[in-house]
């Protein structure tokens, strides 16, 4: 089979819900994949973060196989010898008091939607079923039914309701907005819902003191602070955590995607058990939520990252990224700037979110050998795996610079003559 034919089965027998690169890929390593072809290609999407260990870490895959030829499954009928040691684990390593854990990313909010409310509702004294959860314009946080609701991105939303009600939506990174709604609705706010920087928004990085005065804000009027780090957790943005720059505890922490080193699902909530406490027996599960092999793959995927300082990586691989590529930027009229913290980092085009540019030029540098996504259009994000040599990096920033040099044109209305046409505008999935 060529290519070609793998993509013609999934077209043919997979449901639409997705629009990748027409690029097959078959084998990886650290920061690297291989097409069914062979070719090599520097992987700068890291399956939107999840494998910031690297593809196949020798350690976290030798857990899983360990673990599935004893004991996969138990379902929670019954306990199991990894469990306890995977919540002691990620407990103490994030320092919260329980945890609860599920296997999805969406699920692990549902969650913390959930362990919100009932909080609210038992320990707050809000009113049953008076509860609001206070989310951001442009959040992504999964698109199970309650998700979409809140969300304002209408391609996931339209003929998906009718919606789930006890949401207010307010700007990011916007403390006087936060405050007003908290205000407003006084006494009825379980909780506050953000990311720390919103990757699929285009890795909008807030401001300085942001999560700082909204951990505040949320303290002040007695509602809970949840932060979703389910793709800026574990060492990707260049702390432990995104709120470890501001020194920020969250009530609830919402833990997915490199949690699990990409190679099993695990998401995971983590409360102090105050908050916790209020979930009894029969009231929320996962048949394979905190099953052995996930217990298992957690546990090496965290300890990887901080063996091999992660982290300490991200910081300062992604101060050259920005440094090397906003070098040419400031010269650039295809590309209007760089932004990100630590290995997180997007570029934005400058051209308008229905434009075809940033998905042709992710196109022409997979041509070159190196695999990016566009986001809303007109951004594109760029995020490595964390293992990704110094040496690698820079050979990425250079076929990014050479990429956006051939497209230059296309800024005065000249398209280059590698573009490859893309049939059609989809939105980031």
């Amino acid at each position: 089979m060529n290519q070609q034919d793998y993509i013609a089965l999934e077209d043919q027998y997979g449901a639409h819900n997705y629009h990748p690169l027409p690029v097959v890929l078959a084998r990886g390593e650290g920061a690297k994949v291989w097409d069914t072809d062979g070719k090599e290609y520097f992987d700068f999407l890291s399956a939107y973060s999840a494998v910031n260990q690297g593809h196949c870490h020798p350690k976290i895959v030798g857990a899983m196989v360990e673990q599935a030829q004893t004991l996969t499954l138990t379902s929670r009928a019954f306990h199991n010898d990894q469990l306890g040691k995977y919540e002691k684990f990620v407990c103490d390593y994030f320092g919260f008091d329980k945890v609860l854990p599920m296997n999805t990313g969406a699920e692990a909010v549902e969650t913390a939607i959930k362990l919100a409310r009932k909080w609210a509702y038992e320990v707050s004294g809000i009113p049953e079923n008076e509860a609001q959860i206070i989310v951001c314009e442009n959040n992504f946080h999964g698109r199970t039914t309650t998700i979409i609701s809140f969300s304002n991105d209408e391609n996931a939303r339209r003929s998906f309701g009718p919606y789930t009600d006890g949401f207010i939506r307010i700007a990011y990174d916007d403390l006087d907005a936060l405050k007003a709604a908290l205000e407003a609705n006084k006494g009825r706010v379980a909780g506050f819902l953000v990311e720390p920087i919103q990757g699929e928004a285009g890795v909008y990085v807030p401001s300085e003191g942001y999560l700082k005065g909204a951990k505040e804000l949320c303290e002040q009027y007695g509602t809970l602070f949840i932060a979703d780090e389910v793709q800026t957790g574990i060492s990707r943005t260049g702390k432990r955590l995104a709120v470890d720059h501001e020194n920020v505890k969250p009530d609830i922490l919402i833990l997915g995607k490199a949690i699990s080193g990409g190679v099993y699902p695990v998401s995971a909530v983590l409360a102090d058990n105050a908050v916790m406490n209020v979930i009894k027996p029969g009231q929320h599960g996962s048949t394979f939520g905190g099953n052995p092999v996930a217990a298992a793959v957690a546990m090496a995927a965290l300890t990887v990252a901080e063996e091999e300082n992660l982290a300490e990586r991200a910081e300062e691989l992604g101060q050259k990224f920005r440094s090397e590529l906003g070098k040419y930027i400031k010269q650039s009229q295809i590309a209007k700037l760089v932004r990100g913290k630590g290995l997180l980092n997007a570029v934005v085009i400058n051209d308008h979110e229905e434009s075809d540019t940033a998905w042709n030029i992710c196109m022409r540098m997979a041509e070159k050998g190196l695999l990016a996504k566009p986001t809303h259009g007109n951004i594109i994000r760029f995020a490595p795996p964390l293992v990704i040599s110094e040496q690698d990096l820079m050979r990425g920033v250079n076929i990014i610079t050479e990429t956006l040099k051939e497209f230059e044109g296309v800024a005065q209305g000249h398209v280059p003559m590698q573009e490859v046409n893309h049939p059609e505008h989809v939105e980031q999935v």
